[in-house]
């Protein structure tokens, strides 16, 4: 997605969205550095001071951060996910409890709308899952949990669930240190073969349940 230059009208929100939708289509992806603000002037045909308040306002959200010296780095891929980066005690609780809404409503709707490919996509997930290496568990726990949303052939749904990538990862890399916080889906991955619309909803919510149990009551 090439960067073009703005029209003369509205030159910074325009200059936001451009460079929101470089974050949002993974372009710039999550960790990686931006081009330098001279380059964004020159690719965008704008002036300086435009291009530092369309970055200030997404470092503001979240999705951006400038570190002096060094250069600014994508955060997050959406507002929702950069503003609940950061997750313990009650955020994470909130976390949870919208995490526990759209993963049983999937996994209900997964269990009558999936197809071959949708099952053989969840069992490759969970089986390479690795529990020995946190960030990487939290990775590919994720990327399961997407792939049953997915499986609901919902395109809001998968849209919504899609767009709190980052702190559904934080919540499970944070989830996980909770004692017991590691869960097995294999029962979860029957009920959607199986067809079982309600059983698959209760092992979508289930673990959730247990982990909002057992976490901690203090917050940060």
């Amino acid at each position: 997605m090439p960067l073009v230059t703005t029209r003369r009208t509205g030159l910074v929100d325009q200059v936001i969205e451009q460079l929101r939708a470089l974050v949002s289509s993974g372009e710039w992806a999550v960790n990686a550095k931006i081009p330098t603000e001279p380059e964004l002037v020159e690719a965008l045909g704008v002036g300086r001071n435009t291009v530092r308040e369309a970055v200030r306002a997404l470092a503001h959200s979240g999705i951006l951060e400038v570190r002096q010296g060094d250069g600014t780095y994508v955060r997050a891929t959406s507002e929702v996910s950069g503003a609940l980066r950061r997750l313990c005690g009650s955020e994470l609780r909130e976390v949870l409890q919208v995490r526990r809404c759209l993963e049983m409503e999937g996994a209900r709707l997964a269990a009558q709308a999936r197809t071959e490919q949708d099952l053989a996509e969840l069992r490759a997930y969970w089986d390479r899952r690795d529990t020995s290496d946190p960030e990487e568990f939290a990775r590919t726990d994720t990327e399961f949990h997407l792939a049953v949303v997915q499986a609901s052939h919902n395109s809001v749904l998968i849209e919504l669930y899609r767009g709190l990538t980052e702190v559904i990862m934080a919540s499970v890399a944070t989830a996980s240190a909770v004692p017991a916080g590691r869960y097995s889906h294999d029962e979860l991955i029957e009920a959607i073969a199986a067809g079982d619309v309600e059983r698959a909803g209760r092992e979508a919510s289930g673990f959730l349940d247990e982990l909002l149990a057992r976490m901690p009551n203090q917050d940060c």
